[in-house]
């Protein structure tokens, strides 16, 4: 078995925001560095159901499959299909976990699995998912906090 990437940390703010944040606003701090057409103004949609697409839509309309959604039980976890620039038959699986820790502190935890499907490449895959996830989580933490600065203006 090839070890799963996980990741955690914590937010400040309630889980309900912090999987709205991720899942509803994702289109808001996405970056255009992360999909397959890298094309600014692109919209990134999270259908919010067992079964939903993850995909990209180009400002021209163009749609980009980057995964399917395999669990959803807001606010405490989602978990997906992910294949972006890959074939959907080499998707791996994402598991995003929100644990309350009180009411304006989230645990986010990320488990980045099934590298073993992937065969010879999977070890290459896995690092450069490791690497894309460096560059994925910093905007989130800027999106939470932009939000929270804005309820606090309000």
């Amino acid at each position: 078995m090839i070890e799963p990437l996980r990741f955690s940390f914590e937010v400040h703010c309630a889980a309900h925001h912090a999987f709205a944040v991720w899942t509803r606003d994702i289109s808001t701090w996405w970056p255009v560095s992360h999909s397959v057409s890298v094309e600014r103004g692109l919209v990134v949609v999270l259908e919010p159901y067992v079964g939903g697409r993850i995909f990209e839509r180009t400002p021209a309309g163009q749609e980009h499959e980057w995964g399917q959604i395999t669990l959803w039980e807001p606010p405490r976890e989602f978990a997906y299909l992910w294949h972006l620039r890959q074939d959907r038959a080499d998707a791996t699986e994402v598991h995003i976990q929100f644990h309350a820790l009180g009411a304006e502190t989230t645990r986010v935890e990320i488990e980045h699995r099934g590298w073993e499907r992937l065969g010879a490449r999977a070890t290459e895959l896995r690092n450069r998912n490791q690497v894309g996830w460096s560059g994925l989580l910093p905007p989130y933490l800027e999106a939470i906090e932009r939000s929270r600065n804005k309820e606090q203006s309000a």
